[in-house]
């Protein structure tokens, strides 16, 4: 019985910090709060959870990853797999990650093929 229990109790302490993980992926805290603009080719696409995600060549920069919102908010502004290809050329808005190593981006607003993508309307910040 006490083994029984202590193997309840561990695989509730793994879960706990896997998802205590889990939240701070989804959250903002790693993004910088002043918003960038991206411009670059689709060098290769992820539309599926837990968020979408494209890797971004720019000619100034090299490759940047873009995450876009969670796979349900994503379909809702209208980005669904075939939305862009392989090759096509975007412009990203949004939030870079906080390390200057990083190329990384969390997209508030995107645009391809000459349609415009509000991932997260409420974020948009005019410029």
């Amino acid at each position: 019985m006490q083994t029984l229990l202590g193997r309840i109790f561990s695989g509730a302490a793994v879960a706990a910090i896997f998802a205590t993980g889990a939240l701070a992926h989804h959250g903002w805290s790693w993004a910088e709060a002043d918003q960038i603009e991206l411009r670059g080719i689709i060098r290769e696409i992820y539309i599926g959870p837990p968020h979408p995600t494209l890797d971004v060549e720019t000619a100034s920069d090299g490759l940047w990853r873009i995450e876009l919102a969670n796979h349900n908010q994503t379909t809702r502004a209208g980005f669904i797999e075939g939305s862009a290809k392989e090759g096509d050329e975007i412009v990203a808005l949004g939030n870079r990650s906080t390390d200057p190593q990083e190329k990384r981006m969390k997209a508030v607003r995107i645009s391809v093929a000459g349609k415009t993508y509000d991932l997260y309307p409420e974020r948009i910040k005019t410029q």
